[in-house]
């Protein structure tokens, strides 16, 4: 997919417009500071390195977050309708973490995450049109999103630190600690992190649906020579075969010993 540098001015117009109408006080200033000395960077950005992932294109990530932003305050009212307990997390706190739940995938101040492939192999074959950059040191994305906000001056509260830290569900093994806890008092105190995986969630899938399920329904695509493959579906075996197969090979298996045994007493 690629957009138009209108439809990239649009979202990042929106982008900032959500910070306006949903953020308040003094870090809605340092946050629209911070977004704004990395304007540049941030509105080419793409969501993930490779095709076969959600929005992998010059001005991806914006897109993606948007949609997870409108994904969050939807999925919110559902929440509320089936009785959450809303006191738990204000509407700021929402769209705070589904703002810059994937914030870390920008870099850090000097370098991006995401370069070039200048591997031709690996652009045509893997669909990478992108490729990490080496020089930025390693950390998760929700590390690196949080540490930047906080080296910023944009202060974040607890449940929003929760929030993005979990974004990914239990995708991410070290969300475990949060997720998979059994003991009441372990568990989470709000459900706004769940709200904002499902945004999350729901946002990555609809841009994969809209990038691959046309290309699923024709032969070939002339942007990455998509082929679906033809060859006939091999007939799934049924347990009366399988037990026929066993059978031979014991048969074949005795027949092997017995001669062996033959061949020892004579």
């Amino acid at each position: 997919m690629t957009l138009t540098p209108e439809q990239i001015q649009s979202n990042w117009d929106q982008l900032l417009g959500y910070i306006d109408t949903y953020i308040t006080g003094d870090r809605k200033d340092a946050l629209l500071a911070f977004y704004k000395k990395y304007e540049e960077r941030i509105a080419l950005m793409p969501a993930a390195h490779k095709k076969e992932y959600h929005n992998a294109f010059p001005g991806g990530y914006v897109d993606h977050v948007n949609r997870v932003i409108e994904c969050a305050l939807k999925v919110n009212e559902v929440w509320k309708q089936m009785g959450v307990d809303d006191s738990t997390y204000t509407t700021e706190e929402l769209v705070f973490s589904a703002l810059n739940h994937d914030l870390g995938k920008m870099g850090d101040e000097e370098n991006e995450s995401y370069v070039p492939q200048t591997d031709q192999w690996r652009k045509d074959k893997l669909g990478e049109d992108y490729m990490f950059n080496n020089k930025l040191p390693f950390s998760s994305v929700p590390d690196r999103g949080l540490f930047l906000l906080q080296s910023h001056g944009v202060s974040y509260t607890f449940n929003e630190m929760v929030a993005i830290q979990t974004h990914d569900g239990l995708y991410d093994e070290a969300n475990k600690k949060y997720l998979m806890a059994y003991m009441p008092e372990q568990k989470p105190r709000t459900s706004l992190l769940y709200i904002v995986h499902q945004a999350d969630l729901m946002a990555a899938r609809i841009e994969f649906e809209r990038e691959w399920l046309p290309k699923f329904k024709t032969t070939e695509s002339k942007d990455n020579n998509f082929t679906l493959d033809k060859s006939p579906t091999k007939k799934p075996t049924t347990k009366a075969d399988r037990k026929k197969k066993t059978l031979a090979n014991i048969g074949t298996k005795n027949g092997k010993m017995n001669s062996v045994i033959d061949d020892f007493f004579a």
